[in-house]
C-alpha cells in the first residue's frame, strides 16, 4: 500500500498516514482509479481536535479486518474539513438532507463521479443505539453497489440535482432597522434566561449574535439587547467552557449550564470571543470583561503562536486518548497542591466538589463568583497552573489556516489598540506577514501552511474576506499603508473571482476557476465562523471608509447588495445571520468614520473608548491617507473629524468634545 498521505500539511491527515487503510488524499487519481475498479468512494471527512473523530479512527480504521473490507471494496479518501471547507460543504449538505443531521467525522459513499448516495456521521464497531456498526453499514453498501447500481447511481444523480437547486440564491431583501429589531425579538424568544446562550444543550458560544446585540444597543439603547450579552458573557466567563487558568474557551458546552466543555480550544471561537469580551469591555467599562479579553489574548499567543508568526488551528479535545484529562480536578488534588485552606477556597470558588460535574469524581473548573481577594486568587491559579503544566497535553493541530488568523489579527489589532499592549499589535503583524508572504502565492490566497509551507488547497472566499477585513483592522491600528495595499487587493480579487455574476450581492464560495465539484457551494449562514459573503461584506464596509471615494462607492455598493441578499436569512433565522446583523448594525450607522489629524493620544484613546462597534478609526499625518485627505490640523493642533455615512460633524480638538460628538 502506498502512503499517500505521509507528505499532507494537514496533521489531520498525518494522523491516518499509518492506518491499515488504503487512504487517498482528496485528488483526481482517487476518483480515476474508483471509475477504473468499478467501485465506489469511501469518503471520511474529519479535523485533527475531533473526538468522535479519533474514536472512530482507533476503532475502526485502526483495525485490519475492517481496513481490508475497505480497501477491497472502496476507494478510501480522507479529508480535512478545515483544509478543504469546499469538499465538506458540498457533503455536508447531503449528509444533512439524508439524515436531518450532520457532524464529524462524516462518511459518506460516493459514486465514482464523486456524487452521493449514502452519508451518515460516527459508526461505532459493534451495533449500538440503534445504529448498524460499520461492518454491517460496509457490508450492506457493497452490497447494494453490486446488486443494484443503476439503481443507486441513478438516485445519486438525483440528489446532486435537488441540492443544486435548494442551493439558488436567496431573493434581495432589505435588512432595514425594523429587521434590526425584528431580530433582537427573535433572539429574546431563543434566549436561555437561567443559563444564558440560546437553546439547549449542546450550547455554542453566540459570538457573532452576541455582537450583533452589542451594536444594536450601542445604537438603540435597547436594554433587552444587552441584557442577553452580558448574561452570556458572564455565564461563559464563569463556566467550565472558559480555561479558568490559562485563558481561552472550548469549542462548546455538552450541557445547557456550561459547566462541562467538549475540550478541544479553535482558533475562530476564541478569535471571535476575544472581540466580543474587547467590546464589552469598551462598552461597560467592566474590569472582568477586561480581563477575559486579556487571558483571551494570551491563550492566543502563548499556545497557538506559531514559530512561523502565524496561529495554529486548535488543541484537541483529548489527551493520550482521554478527554478532559489536563484540565479537570478533585478537591483533594487541590488541598494536596494547595493546602488545607487554600484547598478547600479554591474547591468553593471553583466548583470542585466531591461527587464531581465530570467523569470519576472529577470536576472542571468554574468561577463561582468573582474573588475576593484578587492576591489570594492569583496566587492559587499560579499554583494550579504550575501542577497542571506538569501533566499530559493535548495535542496541537498546528496547520495555519488563513480565514481565521485573519479573525485573530482583528481580535488582536482592536484589543491592543483599545486596551494599549503593543505586543498584541506586534502578534498582528506577524501572522500577517506570515499571510502575505508564504499564502499569497502568485497574487491568489493558499488556504493553509503548515512549518511555513503553503498548502495546495486554493483559498476560499472566508480566506480572502477574513484576512481582508483583518488587514484593515491592522491598517487602522498602524497606519502603515502595507496592510491597506494589501487588504485592497484581496478584496478586488474576492470580487472578481467568487461573485455570482446572475445575481448582484451573491457569492459562491470557491473562485471561478476553482476545482469542479459536484454542485459549487455557496452558504451565506455564519456558523462556527462568519460566511465568506458576511465576512466580504463587512471587509467592504471597513475598506469603503479607507479608500479613495471612486472605489468607496464600487465597495459601499457590492456590500448593501451582499447583506440585500441575506435579507430572508437575517429576518427569518437570526441566530445564523449574527455577522450579517453586525455589518447591517454598521451600516445603520454610516458607518461611523472618525479621522485624527495630526498625533493626539487623547483624542486617540476617546475614539477608541467611545466608537461604536464597527465604526472606523485611524489617527495619521493630514492628507496621509484617503481618510485623512482635506482634514487639516485647526489653530495648528490636532483634530478629530468624524462622519456618520456621508454626513460629517465640525472638527473637534478636544476629548471631551470628541466623546460628546461620538455620544
Amino acid at each position: 500500500m502506498a502512503n499517500r498521505l505521509a507528505q499532507a500539511t494537514s496533521p489531520y491527515l498525518l494522523q491516518h498516514a499509518d492506518n491499515p487503510v488504503d487512504w487517498w488524499p482528496w485528488c483526481p487519481e482517487a476518483f480515476a482509479e474508483a471509475v477504473e475498479r468499478d467501485v465506489p468512494v469511501l469518503l471520511s471527512i474529519g479535523y485533527a481536535a475531533c473526538h468522535w473523530c479519533h474514536v472512530m479512527a482507533h476503532e475502526s480504521f485502526e483495525h485490519a479486518e475492517t481496513a481490508e473490507l475497505m480497501n477491497r471494496h472502496f476507494v478510501n479518501i480522507k479529508v480535512d474539513r478545515e483544509e478543504r471547507p469546499d469538499v465538506d460543504a458540498v457533503y455536508m449538505t447531503a449528509t444533512q438532507a439524508m439524515t436531518g443531521q450532520g457532524g464529524w467525522p462524516m462518511t459518506c459513499f460516493l459514486t465514482p463521479a464523486g456524487e452521493p448516495f449514502h452519508c451518515g456521521t460516527y459508526y461505532p464497531p459493534s451495533p449500538r443505539g440503534g445504529m448498524p456498526s460499520f461492518k454491517q453499514l460496509l457490508a450492506a453498501i457493497v452490497e447494494a453497489w453490486n446488486e443494484r447500481s443503476d439503481e443507486v447511481r441513478t438516485a445519486a444523480g438525483k440528489l446532486v440535482a435537488s441540492l443544486a437547486k435548494h442551493s439558488a440564491v436567496l431573493p434581495e431583501s432589505a435588512v432595514d432597522t425594523s429587521v434590526l429589531d425584528g431580530a433582537v425579538v427573535s433572539l429574546l424568544g431563543d434566549f436561555d434566561r437561567h443559563n444564558g446562550g440560546f437553546g439547549n444543550a449542546p450550547k455554542f458560544p453566540p459570538s457573532m449574535v452576541l455582537e450583533f446585540l452589542t451594536r444594536h444597543h450601542e445604537r438603540t439603547r435597547s436594554v433587552e439587547s444587552l441584557s442577553i450579552v452580558e448574561a452570556t458573557a458572564d455565564a461563559m466567563a464563569g463556566g467550565g467552557i472558559y480555561d479558568q487558568l490559562a485563558g481561552g474557551f472550548a469549542r462548546y458546552s455538552v450541557d445547557a449550564q456550561w459547566v462541562v466543555p467538549h475540550f478541544e480550544k479553535m482558533l475562530y471561537d476564541n478569535a471571535l470571543l476575544l472581540g466580543v469580551y474587547t467590546h464589552l469591555a469598551r462598552l461597560t467599562g467592566s474590569a472582568a470583561y477586561r480581563r477575559v479579553a486579556q487571558e483571551t489574548a494570551g491563550f492566543l499567543i502563548r499556545d497557538l503562536g506559531t514559530p512561523e508568526g502565524g496561529f495554529a488551528s486548535s488543541l484537541d479535545a483529548d489527551t493520550e486518548g482521554e478527554e478532559g484529562l489536563t484540565y479537570v480536578w478533585t478537591p483533594a488534588q487541590l488541598v494536596e497542591i494547595l493546602g488545607e485552606e487554600d484547598g478547600v477556597w479554591a474547591a468553593e470558588l471553583f466548583g470542585v466538589t466531591p461527587e464531581g460535574t465530570f467523569e470519576h469524581g472529577t470536576s472542571t473548573l468554574r468561577l463561582l463568583r468573582e474573588p475576593e481577594d484578587p492576591e489570594r486568587f492569583a496566587r492559587v491559579r499560579s499554583a494550579l497552573s504550575e501542577v497542571r503544566a506538569t501533566r499530559p497535553q493535548p495535542g496541537r493541530d498546528d496547520k495555519v489556516v488563513a480565514a481565521w488568523n485573519g479573525l485573530a489579527i482583528t481580535a488582536l489589532s482592536q484589543a491592543g489598540a483599545l486596551f494599549e499592549v503593543p505586543e498584541w499589535i506586534l502578534a498582528a503583524q506577524r501572522a500577517a506577514a506570515l499571510l502575505l508572504d508564504t499564502h499569497l502565492v502568485d497574487g491568489r490566497l493558499r488556504r493553509t501552511s503548515r512549518d511555513g509551507v503553503a498548502g495546495q488547497s486554493a483559498g476560499v472566499l472566508e480566506d480572502y474576506a477574513c484576512v481582508a477585513d483583518g488587514l484593515l483592522a491592522l491598517y487602522q491600528a498602524t497606519g502603515e499603508q502595507r496592510w491597506l495595499d494589501a487588504a485592497v487587493s484581496l478584496l478586488d480579487s474576492a470580487l472578481d473571482r467568487f461573485a455570482d455574476k446572475s445575481a448582484a450581492g451573491a457569492f459562491f464560495d470557491t473562485a471561478d476557476d476553482a476545482e469542479a465539484l459536484v454542485h459549487r457551494p455557496a452558504d451565506p449562514s455564519d456558523n462556527a465562523s462568519p460566511a465568506g459573503a458576511s465576512a466580504l461584506a463587512s471587509a467592504l464596509v471597513t475598506a469603503s471608509a479607507l479608500v479613495g471615494h471612486e472605489r468607496a462607492g464600487i465597495y459601499r455598493e457590492a456590500a448593501e447588495q451582499a447583506v440585500a441578499r441575506a435579507g430572508l436569512l437575517a429576518s427569518r433565522a437570526p441566530r445564523f445571520a449574527g455577522h450579517w446583523l453586525s455589518v447591517a448594525e454598521a451600516l445603520a450607522q454610516g458607518p461611523v468614520q472618525i479621522a485624527i489629524a495630526g498625533a493626539s493620544p487623547e483624542l486617540l484613546a476617546a475614539a477608541l473608548h467611545k466608537a461604536h462597534g464597527g465604526a472606523v478609526v485611524l489617527a495619521g499625518a493630514p492628507d496621509s491617507s484617503p481618510l485623512l485627505a482635506d482634514r487639516p490640523l485647526i489653530d495648528g493642533q490636532p483634530a478629530a473629524y468624524v462622519c456618520r455615512g456621508y454626513v460629517c460633524d465640525r472638527p473637534v480638538t478636544t476629548a471631551d468634545e470628541l466623546i460628546s460628538s461620538l455620544s
